[in-house]
């Protein structure tokens, strides 16, 4: 089984602040010694950071579900809980993290040792030591910890490579890879011996050095999902230049010039700005009979599709076996890396919005739908978060969340679309009687 992942769907969960406590002084000597319960500590967040060290998201293969500690609940004394460790989750380089419901990409991480918080651990809830007035010295008031934020996420691994090596199968990219760097890939006279991308590490006789990556072949149809698809094109979307492979001996009774349009209209259907790229044509197998001629004739067919003041592609004719050609080819690649921008991954309309963890302004506080048992229900953000943080255990807090309710226009709305003494209203799981 290949030790090769690229993509894995997770589920991340923040700590839950902790609870506020309801505690009052009972010292000798210290008469109406009032309220003393602490608040909560915070809840751990869900944090990502780069790790240079990984290759792979195997760690995620089995183990999906990262939850951050709860924080300490309130303690008497006025003393505040202790807030809980964040929760670090290592992931390599070049990973693209998305909101799985949405799709949006929340952060794309591509630097050893950057750091991202996926998940938001809740704020303590507070002690019944915040509650006290000039009206109400003594109360028995306490808020429960803020839920901590909860997502589903997809990963996306994206090596990190300035150069990335496409053609056919059998073309020799991985011979390529292995004579230009100290990269091993497996080499086989067959095709789809490459089954995931290869990264190995080039300097150039003049001290340039720069990272190629090793696609498996694609084939004609692959965007349609033939032989291996697309899936590892992905892999190529963070290179500058693309050097492309072509068997210039036409060992397997291809026309080059055919198979370099293929894989060009499929790097096209998978993703249109892979065209953007610069090109480099590797035309390799120099070393076999016919090579000479075919190169040739590929040559007359390209400029043949060129206009006349249409810049062709760079041509290197090289022998991946007798390292002909080589220093060339490296050189201009080098060259053309140093004068190639780096290629905007993501437009704006791909990432998330900035994330903001209070309540939208504009969005209802609260919904009104109705159970085909007649009940009530009560649902949103605002409404829902009160619910959790409030402590039904004690009765001073239930009259608060009564009074909460009633001030965001609950009982009015409830009102308006005909609820009636005695209906049954339902929060979540909890259910009471609307008097009106």
């Amino acid at each position: 089984m290949s030790m090769f992942l690229d993509t894995a769907k997770i589920q991340v969960k923040a700590g839950k602040g902790g609870d506020g406590m309801v505690a009052f002084r009972r010292e000798k000597y210290v008469p109406n010694g009032g309220p003393w319960g602490g608040d909560g500590g915070r809840g751990g967040d869900v944090i990502f950071v780069v790790d240079e060290g990984l290759r792979t998201l195997m760690d995620f293969r089995y183990n999906r579900h990262f939850k951050a500690q709860s924080g300490e609940k309130g303690m008497t004394k006025g003393m505040h809980g202790r807030g809980a460790e964040d929760l670090i989750v290592r992931v390599p380089q070049g990973t693209t993290v998305r909101d799985a419901e949405t799709g949006k990409v929340i952060t794309d991480l591509i630097e050893h040792g950057q750091r991202f918080i996926v998940a938001h651990g809740g704020r303590g809830g507070r002690g019944n030591i915040r509650f006290a007035t000039p009206k109400n010295p003594a109360p028995e008031i306490s808020e429960n910890g803020e839920p901590g934020q909860e997502r589903e996420l997809l990963l996306e691994l994206k090596v990190l490579a300035d150069v990335g090596l496409v053609g056919f199968p059998s073309v020799g990219k991985s011979t390529l890879l292995s004579v230009i760097t100290s990269a091993k890939p497996k080499i086989g006279a067959y095709h789809f011996t490459t089954i995931v991308p290869n990264l190995g590490m080039v300097r150039t006789q003049s001290g340039e050095s720069f990272a190629v990556a090793d696609l498996p072949g694609l084939i004609e149809g692959a965007s349609q999902g033939v032989g291996l698809g697309t899936q590892f094109l992905r892999h190529i979307e963070r290179t500058r230049v693309i050097l492309h492979v072509i068997d210039m001996s036409a060992s397997e009774g291809r026309d080059p010039y055919e198979d370099y349009l293929a894989i060009n209209k499929e790097l096209e259907s998978y993703n249109l700005r892979l065209m953007e790229r610069p090109q480099i044509i590797v035309a390799n197998k120099m070393d076999m009979p016919d090579s000479a001629e075919n190169l040739e004739e590929f040559k007359k067919k390209l400029a043949a599709n060129y206009d006349e003041f249409e810049e062709l592609p760079q041509i290197f004719p090289i022998s991946s076996l007798t390292k002909q050609g080589l220093a060339t080819l490296l050189d201009a690649t080098a060259e053309l890396l140093d004068k190639t921008p780096e290629f905007l991954l993501y437009e704006e309309s791909d990432m998330e919005d900035e994330a903001y963890y209070g309540f939208d302004e504009e969005a209802p506080a609260f919904e009104i739908s109705r159970d085909d048992d007649a009940t009530w229900v009560l649902s949103g953000d605002k409404l829902e978060k009160l619910f959790t943080m409030t402590n039904f255990d004690r009765d001073e807090s239930i009259m608060k969340f009564s009074r909460q309710l009633r001030g965001m226009g609950v009982d009015e709305a409830l009102r308006a679309r005909g609820a009636k003494d005695g209906d049954l209203v339902r929060i979540g799981s909890f259910e009471f009687e609307f008097v009106d």
